[in-house]
């Protein structure tokens, strides 16, 4: 059973940072790709940034280069979204979602990935 679990989110002021840890588990970690998404209310889901597998290769989303940072942990099986410089439309519900099959060029897209961690909140108060 793979799980997917959210922490690290909060209330911050805008300017200020958070880092968000996905934690997996029930599958080799080397060998799953995990990705960030957020969903603000009355709005879609949509992608945010993502790690491969090889961990050669990030992407991000337009909106958050420069500002936000994936990582992953082998040791802790773990994924990490670092998030600085947040502004107010940084505000949503974040999840990680995971894929053992999905390529660099697929990441944005979230039907692409077969697991989903139950999201956390991140509010961003200006």
């Amino acid at each position: 059973q793979v799980q997917l679990v959210e922490s690290g989110g909060g209330l911050v002021q805008a300017g200020g940072s958070l880092t968000l840890s996905c934690v997996v588990s029930g599958r080799t970690f080397s060998n799953f790709a995990v990705a960030w998404f957020r969903q603000a209310p009355g709005k879609q889901r949509e992608f945010v940034a993502g790690i491969p597998r090889s961990s050669s290769g990030r992407i991000y989303a337009d909106s958050v280069k420069g500002r936000f940072t994936i990582s992953r942990d082998s040791a802790k099986k773990t994924v990490a979204l670092q998030m600085n410089s947040l502004n107010p439309e940084d505000t949503a519900v974040y999840y990680c979602a995971g894929s053992g099959t999905i390529i660099l060029s697929s990441m944005r897209n979230d039907a692409q990935y077969s697991y989903w961690g139950q999201g956390t909140q991140v509010t961003v108060s200006s």
